[in-house]
């Protein structure tokens, strides 16, 4: 029993530091928001770009098409790391098992440190031991 919650206590710190890895990874599709704002601005203002004679500035929508998919992908990263976070506190209280055993799936899609944690947590919360842990658990 010692055993299993040490497993745990070590999985919920593994996936505080993943889940931070994940904060972090999310800050660059910002670069895309700001290539799009960028694109933007040369459009409606084509003078303080200083277009050459012949040359042709990219079309406001592009720019909208980079802000919108650079702010999507920010959020869908952000959501992941704080769902990762969530996961790591569940894992530390032995709460939510459903939750964290599906956490632990979707993190195998992120290669290679979510992969590695993902099938760690998912042999761990395989065990019988540990499924009892979650339903001692008080709510």
């Amino acid at each position: 029993m010692n055993q299993d919650k040490e497993h745990l206590r070590l999985l919920a710190i593994f996936h505080y530091i993943v889940a931070g890895l994940a904060a972090f990874f999310s800050l660059f599709p910002l670069l895309y928001t700001t290539i799009g704002t960028i694109f933007i601005f040369v459009a409606r203002h084509p003078a303080a770009a200083g277009p050459k004679p012949g040359e042709e500035l990219p079309p406001e929508f592009l720019g909208w098409i980079f802000v919108g998919l650079g702010s999507f992908l920010f959020l869908l990263g952000i959501a992941m790391a704080i769902c990762i976070l969530i996961a790591g506190r569940c894992l530390s209280h032995c709460k939510c098992y459903t939750f964290t055993l599906v956490m632990a799936c979707v993190e195998c899609l992120f290669i290679p440190f979510g992969t590695i944690l993902g099938v760690f947590t998912i042999i761990a919360l395989s065990r019988e031991s540990v499924k009892a842990l979650f339903s001692a658990a008080p709510l």
